[in-house]
């Protein structure tokens, strides 16, 4: 973290990660506990599913992630046009006001009905804590270690994601898989309701000095005043690098669905312990976690789309290898494998959103990106419900990798590179 710090004429506020390193890790501790709130699902929730209310069939077990994914999505949009509206501060706190009853209604709810219900208050937790976090970073590190400040956000998410994982996995081990797991979401609830509310600063107005010193766009559609739906549609199809960020999101959360939903129920499907399936849904997030410490400041000196397409298509053979897997040994392996190929990619994405938006609406194009993202996760509970109930869990996981591939292949294609750097 050694980005020179940029004061602006009255002497107020300053750009980079050092001159704003106390602020920025406090925005770090926060993602952790965003992550934290979506990692004590990943190992209870499958086998709550098939364990506790005995669905049956795969997509009606899959639609507590259906029902995440659609509700985060939508919420990605409106958090950045709010952000831009009323402030990141405002939006923040609000999004974990929406968390204090998920805990409540994932440990006792007494039917499934209740488990989506907390998913969708979850996917508006997540649309706005996450979203924001990532805007006010992306404020405060100016443009030249954006990057690496995606890594450090994503990282702190993820790792969050996996160690919570891993902790509930062994918890549920010991005292059931309710209520005991879903304690830590309610205790991570309380500590970042408090820290939003009584420490967080608000960085819009660092948004608005980096505006203020911006070059002129190449592109004359890049202009600083574009309507929201300009913005949608620049991001959707117009620009090539943000269309095609935009659709390798989506695959890449596809995945995550996969392996949040599904991988679980195969690995149980082969003799798995509980305790086995939490360290392979950890193992996956936290290799996720902690790469992107690496790779987000790997693309500001490389560039990103290089990153994003090798990222992908590891990511498809990780999933071929589940799909061809048996084994607790040859599962950690592709978990591993699974974890680098979206390291590569996440933090690379986000930072390529904020290479090409201008500033003065950049938070929009980040809750455009992220709208279509975190459809993936809606997408592929549906995808992989619907092809496991026809064919199996492994026909769906080897169609899955083949997109996967065919998403790599995209972003080769279609992106430009964005980074001045590189």
């Amino acid at each position: 973290m050694t980005t020179p710090p940029t004061t602006s004429p009255a002497g107020g506020i300053r750009l980079g990660l050092r001159a704003n390193l106390a602020q920025f890790t406090l925005l770090v501790a926060v993602n952790a506990l965003v992550g934290g709130m979506l990692g004590q699902e990943r190992t209870v929730l499958p086998l709550l599913a098939d364990q506790t209310f005995h669905l049956d069939g795969y997509t009606s077990a899959l639609t507590y992630i259906l029902a995440f994914g659609a509700t985060k999505a939508v919420t990605n949009f409106f958090a950045g046009t709010l952000s831009d509206r009323y402030g990141r501060k405002p939006v923040l706190v609000a999004g974990w006001l929406v968390a204090l009853p998920v805990p409540a209604m994932l440990a006792w709810g007494p039917s499934w009905g209740w488990i989506v219900a907390a998913n969708v208050l979850l996917g508006v937790n997540q649309g706005l804590t996450w979203s924001t976090t990532v805007i006010m970073k992306i404020d405060l590190a100016g443009p030249e270690r954006r990057g690496l400040a995606m890594g450090f956000n994503e990282a702190a998410g993820y790792v969050a994601v996996a160690a919570t994982a891993m902790a509930t996995g062994a918890i549920a081990g010991h005292y059931g898989l309710r209520p005991a797991p879903f304690l830590l979401g309610a205790a991570y609830v309380v500590l970042a309701l408090g820290l939003s509310t009584l420490t967080v600063r608000e960085t819009r107005d660092h948004a608005r000095l980096e505006a203020t010193r911006h070059p002129a766009p190449d592109n004359l559609d890049h202009h600083g005043e574009l309507t929201t739906r300009q913005i949608a549609w620049l991001t959707s199809a117009r620009d090539k690098a943000l269309s095609a960020a935009s659709q390798a999101g989506l695959v890449n959360n596809l995945n995550d669905a996969l392996a949040w939903g599904i991988f679980p129920l195969l690995f149980a499907a082969h003799g798995l312990s509980i305790t086995q399936i939490g360290i392979l849904a950890a193992l996956y997030p936290a290799v996720w976690g902690a790469g992107q410490m690496l790779t987000g400041w790997w693309s500001d000196h490389i560039g990103r789309k290089h990153l994003i397409t090798t990222g992908m298509l590891i990511q498809a053979a990780a999933i071929a290898l589940v799909a061809a897997g048996t084994t607790f040994g040859t599962w950690a392996v592709a978990q591993i494998l699974l974890g680098a190929g979206t390291a590569m990619v996440y933090p690379t994405l986000l930072a390529t959103i904020g290479d090409v938006a201008h500033p003065a609406w950049r938070a929009r194009a980040v809750g455009v990106y992220r709208l279509w993202r975190d459809g993936g996760f809606a997408i592929g509970a549906l995808l992989a419900g619907i092809l496991a109930d026809a064919y199996g869990l492994t026909t769906a996981i080897w169609a899955i990798a083949a997109l996967t591939a065919a998403s790599g292949l995209l972003v080769a294609v279609r992106m430009y590179e964005t980074h001045p750097r590189a």
